[in-house]
Order: C-alpha cells, then sequence, then structure tokens
C-alpha cells in the first residue's frame, strides 16, 4: 500500500540531503511510501534490483542465513542511511512490526548527484508540469542513445544555456551545422521547404527535453530543416567540434573490477567519488575518498604521476571524474559498473 510522502523527512536522508532544491523536488515527484505488516520482506539476500531503500517507520531487520544481525529503526542516525547499500543484496530486509519504508530508483539518483556535482545543469524557473520531467527526458532522446554514456557528462559540463523569444530561428535549411540544441523551456516548430512549398512544410513540434541539429554535425552535412521557436524559451547548446570529439572519441578508460586490482597492485590507487556518508557505508579497502563536488578544487594535490581507479555507483559520476581529471592530464581509469562489481571480501564498512 502505498503513504503519502513527508518531505521533510526525504530531505533528510543521505546522500538525498546533498541535492539541490530543484532535483529533491523532481525526486519527491517520482517517490512513494510504502507500508509492511510484521514478517513481510522488504527485498532478499541475493536481489539485484537497483533501488535505495530507507526505513521511514518501524523497524526493520536485516537477516542472513535465518538470523537476525542488526535491527534498524526508524528516526535513528542509521536510518538516514539506505539499508544494506550494495547489489547484489548481502542481507535480507524484514518487517519486524508494521514499518514503512520508500525506495528510490538508483539510477535516477545517481544521475542526480552526477548534475548536480559537475555544476552542469541548474533550472531557474518551472512554470509547468511539462517542465518538470526535463532530466528524464533527455536522457531518453535518440540523439543520446547514440552518444557513448561516458561521454553524457563530459557534454553538459560544456553546455552553454542561450534565450530565445518568439519567432527567433534557431536554425534554418541549408545552413551549415553548427551546435547540437537541448530544449530546456520553451516550444519549436520544425519545417522543411520543397520546391512545391518554397515556405515550408510542418515537420513537428519540438518541447521540452526534445533535442535537434545532430543529424548535420555527425554527417558533416548541412542543416535539412528549418526550426523556429513558437514561444520564449531556453535552449541548452554544444558547439559541433565538442559535440563531435566526445561522441568518436571516448575519453575513458573503462576496467574491469580485475583490472582495476591490477593497476592498483601496481602501485595505482582507488579514488572513491561518492560523498562521504556513502564511503563510510561501504567501501574498496584502501580507498580515498574525494568526492565529485569537491574533485575541481582537490584535483591539484593528486600526483600526476600516479595512476587513479575512480569508483562510484554506477560508473556516472566516476566517468564525469575521470574528465575532469583527464582535462588536467591526470591519468585515471573507471571502474565498470562502480563498487558492485568489486569482491565481497575487499570491501570494508
Amino acid at each position: 500500500m502505498s503513504l503519502k510522502i513527508d518531505p521533510k523527512q526525504i530531505i533528510s536522508l543521505s546522500p538525498i540531503n546533498s541535492l539541490n532544491p530543484e532535483n529533491v523536488r523532481e525526486l519527491l515527484s517520482k517517490i512513494t511510501a510504502l507500508a509492511f505488516e510484521p514478517g513481510f520482506y522488504i527485498f532478499k539476500m541475493g536481489d539485484t534490483e537497483k533501488n535505495h531503500v530507507y526505513v521511514l517507520e518501524g523497524e526493520i531487520e536485516l537477516v542472513k542465513d535465518k538470523k537476525v544481525v542488526k535491527l534498524i529503526k526508524a528516526g535513528t542516525p542509521e536510518a538516514l542511511q539506505p539499508i544494506s547499500p550494495g547489489f547484489p543484496r548481502a542481507f535480507s530486509a524484514r518487517a519486524k512490526g508494521s514499518a514503512v519504508v520508500t525506495k528510490i530508483d538508483g539510477d535516477m539518483l545517481d544521475i542526480m548527484l552526477t548534475w548536480d556535482q559537475t555544476g552542469s545543469y541548474m533550472v531557474d524557473t518551472m512554470e509547468d508540469d511539462d517542465e518538470t520531467d526535463w532530466m528524464s527526458r533527455i536522457l531518453q532522446t535518440p540523439a543520446f542513445h547514440r552518444i557513448p554514456a561516458a561521454n553524457i557528462q563530459a557534454i553538459f559540463l560544456r553546455m552553454e544555456s542561450v534565450k530565445y523569444s518568439p519567432g527567433d530561428k534557431v536554425i534554418e535549411q541549408d545552413q551549415e551545422g553548427d551546435y547540437f540544441y537541448i530544449i530546456e523551456k520553451g516550444r519549436c516548430l520544425v519545417t522543411r521547404a520543397t520546391p512545391a512549398n518554397p515556405n515550408g512544410v510542418k515537420l513537428a513540434t519540438l518541447s521540452v527535453g526534445d533535442s535537434f541539429g545532430e543529424e548535420a554535425l555527425i554527417s558533416d552535412s548541412t542543416r535539412n530543416a528549418t526550426v523556429t521557436m513558437l514561444s520564449a524559451g531556453h535552449l541548452m547548446r554544444l558547439k559541433k567540434e565538442d559535440f563531435n570529439s566526445l561522441l568518436n572519441e571516448p575519453l575513458l578508460n573503462w576496467v574491469s573490477y580485475e583490472e582495476g586490482k591490477k593497476l592498483v597492485d601496481g602501485g595505482g590507487v582507488w579514488l572513491d567519488v561518492r560523498l562521504p556518508d556513502e564511503h563510510k557505508a561501504v567501501k574498496i579497502k584502501g580507498s580515498i575518498n574525494i568526492p565529485l563536488i569537491f574533485l575541481r578544487m582537490k584535483a591539484s594535490s593528486l600526483d600526476k604521476n600516479q595512476k587513479y581507479v575512480l569508483y562510484c555507483d554506477t560508473g556516472r559520476r566516476s566517468s564525469a571524474a575521470s574528465f575532469l581529471l583527464n582535462e588536467k592530464e591526470i591519468e585515471s581509469f573507471v571502474l565498470t559498473d562502480g563498487i558492485d562489481s568489486a569482491a565481497a571480501e575487499d570491501l570494508a564498512s
């Protein structure tokens, strides 16, 4: 059974408490509270579904080999952390009495944390419901499916925001391609002129989260249509050279856990770019922790002669971190699938 969420309770949870207000509002619109009867399991040992689970009311037992190994009570400092982080689950979670929990999609939260901590995107105003789901819509655009996932964070770092008025032509048919665009706010009309219709045939109407302009950049050809603003709006744009270099020349070195271990055994360093609370809850033994949000400031303290193997939950934050380090000529590698790929015996809490 789903219950009403108390926003004040959610924003105190880690690492949600580090998100900017816009992303917190986005997150709150997507989650619910779930009630469990005594003895019911929230998840079982070995589960791989990447949800962060928090206890909001009651008590949760962590069970392994039919034994209760830990009790987590709502309202305690321990309840501010996800229950049994890491996948596959190392324990089963069971309601001791009646309990209420919330489950938050791990990928969605990790994307929000990455974008927050790279400082790549801020939404100043949101005037209607169509604009509240911009993050999800951008990630689902066909153009982004062509871009290596590891480069998405770097692309947002290089984007710039441009304001337009109704009637402005963003791109014009037959002109050289110069930018790739994503609509942050507003609506656009796509038209194409033909010999029979020189004033243009309507092809599509685009709205928040839609993207355009990539075809000319990828094919190195002229624009095949005109895009005109139907309303006032904000567009994010990326230069052609940045788009093509990030599309065609992946910047990151991905490594498996075994490959990462060999690098570390050879003198490299594990670098955890998650938040301190996440690092404290579970980490790879011997790793150092510099959260992504602080990496720009602290990168100068890293040894340029050292190799760093970066990890987070999924690879998103660590890929953004690797991009930042690569720009500073610090050799880095990204752990594929993040900390969940590490051997259990190599983890510590």
